[in-house]
């Protein structure tokens, strides 16, 4: 019975010594996990505070917008806004889109503020009373779609934030607070406390390797610990 001795403390070691380091994580991502099961996705994206918009289809205009543009685009696309207004968004290789109204084929790119909380207003259920109107230029955690956008908070008590971008009047993202506690947990969960994002990362296969064999040495322990398995005299 040594080597079941033996056997018996190392793994208690192994147990004792790797669940302190792992530890703190392994609360974290059970914490982290309770979390998402308990809130459906749909409800942390905001999806329940869309608008209905019944925009009819637009079809291709007769008249060119090329000549509002200053080259050649790689790709022209006409839609309605969330407004009902008919626009066009011209793409190209190597600058930003642009935007033009339809109405009275004029360039209205880059959206003004007013404009912009405008589209988030009719975007979003309930009718809120916009709180902030800010440009973003530059990714975060919070966003990182077409820029620049317009970031369009709502005093609405869910700190609902509309992303509308400021070249094709698109709304692009909804952030509220609900999604910030999950997008913090996220990044607790797979250890990405900077970009949110990267769950392939060495720091989190070797917790999880770690957390695995603290695992593995609990089984080994617990036929032991049950009193199934006794140490005899030599």
């Amino acid at each position: 019975m040594v080597p079941a001795m033996k056997l018996q403390a190392f793994a208690s070691w192994t147990h004792k010594w790797l669940a302190l380091i792992v530890g703190v994580q392994v609360l974290f991502w059970v914490g982290s996990g309770l979390f998402f099961s308990l809130f459906p996705i749909e409800r942390v994206r905001s999806e329940h505070r869309i608008a209905e918009v019944h925009a009819a289809p637009l079809s291709e205009p007769v008249r060119d917008v090329s000549a509002l543009l200053p080259e050649a685009p790689t790709r022209v696309t006409y839609e309605r806004d969330v407004l009902g207004d008919a626009v066009a968004v011209a793409e190209f290789p190597e600058r930003r889109p642009i935007l033009i109204d339809l109405n009275d084929w004029r360039v209205v790119s880059p959206l003004s503020a007013e404009a912009a909380a405008q589209i988030a207003q009719a975007y979003t259920s309930g009718s809120p009373r916009v709180r902030e109107r800010r440009l973003v230029t530059e990714e975060t955690p919070e966003y990182r779609g077409p820029l620049p956008a317009w970031r369009i908070a709502f005093d609405d008590g869910e700190g609902l934030a509309v992303y509308v971008a400021a070249d094709t009047a698109r709304v692009t993202a909804r952030r509220s607070d609900l999604w910030r506690v999950y997008d913090a947990l996220w990044a607790l969960h797979i250890m990405d406390w900077r970009d949110h994002e990267n769950f392939n990362s060495g720091l989190l296969i070797l917790t999880s390797f770690t957390a695995l064999i603290v695992v593995l040495a609990g089984f080994i322990l617990f036929p032991y610990r049950m009193g199934w398995v006794r140490r005899r005299a030599a």
